[in-house]
């Protein structure tokens, strides 16, 4: 069995800047990534997405965002930035590779994680597999809807050329919800249910956006945390129910001419969709934006609490010493969601890491690299 300090499983932006803290202090480790490419996951998004965030703001830790620092960069952008960033670091990333399980290594002691290209023993785990996780959400009662409505879940939904021609239902109001169903009424009758999560309502496409967003960022970062009731009432919302509307408003989708209903859709009449106030729609295409459910079955280690997140906090699991996770949704503040959170959640947990090793981490973060 091969053996390594320390695996990070999952090469995305939590993933990439927790193995920047640890080469550069020169902790060994090892960044394993199922997908074949650093920023598949990103470039498997739908097309139109884009960060919320302009690219003054996107920097993981010692390499600045490229390109326009007002511009809000696309998929593509952030995952061509993941590639860079990796190179630009040397970060031992292994590509193609899975990981089937993780358990305590024979004898107790560290862990061993279990891939499809062999097994590697380590002292310590970091958990980087996505912010809400990756088993997307479809309820079940979806199987008894009529064949010939076509049903993608949001992660399969790239374009809207994908669908069939008439009505379209998206399934979940939260922001990107929000932003497929505007996608889609360009063009075709859309619904679009769900609770309404709220909105932030500053103008995206505004200048004045440049001027308020830092204030946003700073609420994000320091007054909506897991140490305030604000904050984790926030967490709580965010994780069980999703995220409010962000880019596109409820105006935006009146006048594109979306049919909203504040209705859950909860099951099927005669083959169609059926809305908590018995509304049967009609509709040749069924889009679930109802996210993704955080699936750890294959940690064989007591770390995952009832409702179905692991017991952490800043990324530390409470009960299994050596296993940290990084890029869960409020790991720290609602700024862990998004790009300019990550670099401080990555630091903390390398930190810890370290601390297990009897070295620290400057206190001073490194400045980032304008390419």
């Amino acid at each position: 069995m091969e053996t390594i300090d320390t695996v990070i499983i999952g090469a995305g932006q939590a993933g990439l800047a927790t193995a920047r803290e640890l080469v550069t202090h020169g902790h060994e480790c090892v960044v394993l990534e199922r997908n074949t490419a650093v920023g598949d996951g990103w470039r498997q998004q739908y097309d139109s997405l884009r960060l919320y965030t302009s690219a003054r703001h996107d920097s993981l830790p010692g390499l600045a965002f490229p390109g326009d620092p007002k511009a809000f960069p696309g998929k593509d952008d952030i995952a061509t930035y993941l590639q860079s960033y990796a190179a630009h670091f040397r970060l031992p990333v292994r590509l193609g590779v899975r990981v089937e399980r993780l358990t305590r290594a024979p004898g107790g002691d560290g862990f061993a994680v279990t891939t499809d290209h062999g097994a590697i023993q380590c002292r310590n785990v970091v958990v980087a597999t996505g912010t809400f996780g990756r088993t997307p959400v479809v309820p079940a009662f979806g199987a008894d809807l009529n064949p010939s409505i076509l049903q993608l879940h949001s992660s399969e939904y790239r374009r809207p050329s994908q669908l069939r021609d008439g009505r379209v239902l998206v399934v979940g109001a939260s922001h990107s919800g929000c932003d497929i169903a505007y996608e889609l009424a360009q063009d075709r009758p859309t619904v679009l249910a769900g609770r309404d999560c709220g909105q932030i309502p500053v103008r995206w496409e505004s200048p004045a956006i440049h001027a308020v967003f830092p204030f946003l960022l700073f609420a994000w970062r320091h007054v909506l945390t897991r140490r305030t009731p604000m904050g984790r009432k926030a967490m709580n919302e965010i994780r069980h129910h999703g995220g409010p509307m962000l880019r596109i408003k409820r105006d935006d989708l009146a006048a594109r001419g979306v049919d909203r209903h504040l209705g859950r859709v909860v099951g099927v009449t005669g083959g169609l969709p059926t809305l908590d106030d018995g509304t049967v729609v009609d509709a040749a295409n069924v889009i679930w934006a109802t996210g993704f459910a955080p699936r750890f079955d294959w940690i064989d280690l007591p770390v995952v609490g009832d409702d179905g997140w692991p017991r952490e906090y800043r990324g530390v699991a409470r009960d299994v010493e050596g296993l940290f996770f990084c890029g869960l949704a409020f790991q720290y503040a609602f700024a862990s969601m998004v790009l300019p959170g990550v670099g401080r959640d990555a630091a903390y947990v390398a930190s810890q890491i370290m601390k297990r090793a009897g070295t620290t981490a400057p206190a001073a973060p490194h400045a980032a690299v304008r390419t």
